[in-house]
């Protein structure tokens, strides 16, 4: 299944125009509050019909503005789950689910078969306000599975959950696309989220899509300065090009000079932003280490398993964030020393134009 969607909508003062589609995958589409994600759904749902535009479901015309056509939400045969679930409390788990499936479908075995996908096929005649938010966004994603759609519109749907409910249930919703073929379109404000489920990114801000690709692209190659800070990368800096050919371009950042090996268009004593994220950031020791400068470890804040760290430059360079995985944060003995070589691995730089 496939989704092409091409739409402009306004909305009160708010303008949306943006494109992208979706081809048996996930496309996590990702931003702010009130960037335009959920909009995106409920027009492809058909619940907010656009001024301009064309939108398709594995070809089907479910709106174009051009022939006139704006299929009813009902007839637009996709699986819709909101962040609220909207389950009918006075129904039972199994009643909520055979409620969206069409006449024509045996429902009692079509519900059988949909719990049991979900596993939830126990709690057939529990009432949603026994269950805990795990099963109830299980029997939100049965429901939404019933009318046999093979395109699912998931709108933050783990938010309210704990974080060992969400790791179960991303299991849950990659599975459920391997084993039926879907096509997600999956709404989140969470990068960790992001990160694990895309299998393209949409990074939305202000109705707008500021880049759409594979989801390492857009993680390590952001396009602007507003995506890469978007996106968590935590080392921004603003550079001035030394020298640039054969594929390599010599920045100055902050007085210290570093290679990028990435081609760019740009002219020497040109100003642009570079970019790298913590986690490919190098800790070394005292040496000749090319792309590197001495820094004071002045900050230090552990999460898990990893060490987030804060460096100031002893002379000349920037101040960097680094990630480190605990072991190596062990082994390296960080704790112990504060002065650092602070590597910037010419092909981690990210070069982008100012905006």
């Amino acid at each position: 299944m496939s989704i092409e969607f091409d739409a402009a909508i306004r909305l009160g003062g708010f303008t949306y125009d943006a494109r992208f589609e979706a081809r048996n995958e996930i496309v996590v589409l990702f931003g702010h509050s009130g960037a335009g994600k959920s909009v995106t759904l409920q027009a492809i749902a058909g619940l907010v019909r656009p001024e301009r535009g064309r939108i398709t479901v594995d070809g089907r015309p479910m709106f174009d503005s051009a022939a006139g056509i704006h299929v009813a939400p009902q007839a637009r045969n996709v699986g819709y789950v909101v962040q609220e679930l909207a389950l009918f409390p006075h129904m039972t788990v199994a009643e909520n689910v055979a409620f969206g499936i069409p006449r024509a479908i045996d429902r009692s075995s079509r519900t059988a078969e949909l719990l049991d996908l979900l596993r939830i096929g126990d709690l057939a005649n529990r009432k949603p306000s026994t269950l805990s938010g795990g099963q109830r966004q299980r029997v939100a994603l049965a429901r939404a599975l019933a009318r046999d759609a093979n395109v699912l519109l998931l709108d933050e749907p783990f938010s309210a959950l704990d974080d060992a409910l969400r790791v179960t249930l991303r299991r849950e919703l990659l599975r459920l696309r391997a084993e039926l073929g879907l096509t997600i379109v999956f709404v989140t404000h969470d990068l960790r989220e992001a990160h694990l489920l895309a299998d393209r990114l949409a990074v939305f801000d202000d109705g707008r899509i500021l880049q759409f690709a594979a989801r390492e692209e857009v993680f390590r190659r952001p396009v602007s300065r507003r995506v890469a800070e978007l996106t968590g990368t935590s080392n921004i800096f603003a550079a001035t090009v030394i020298e640039n050919r054969d594929g390599t371009a010599m920045l100055d950042v902050a007085g210290a000079r570093f290679a990028a090996s990435a081609p760019i268009a740009a002219m020497p004593g040109s100003g642009i932003d570079v970019a790298i994220r913590g986690e490919r950031v190098n800790l070394r020791r005292p040496g000749e280490v090319a792309n590197a400068f001495r820094a004071m470890l002045t900050e230090e804040f552990a999460f898990g398993s990893s060490h987030t760290l804060h460096f100031k430059p002893v002379d000349t360079g920037p101040e960097v964030e680094v990630e480190i995985a605990s072991r190596p944060y062990e082994v390296l003995g960080v704790a112990a020393g504060q002065e650092w070589l602070i590597e910037l691995p010419a092909s981690d730089l990210h070069v982008m134009r100012r905006e």
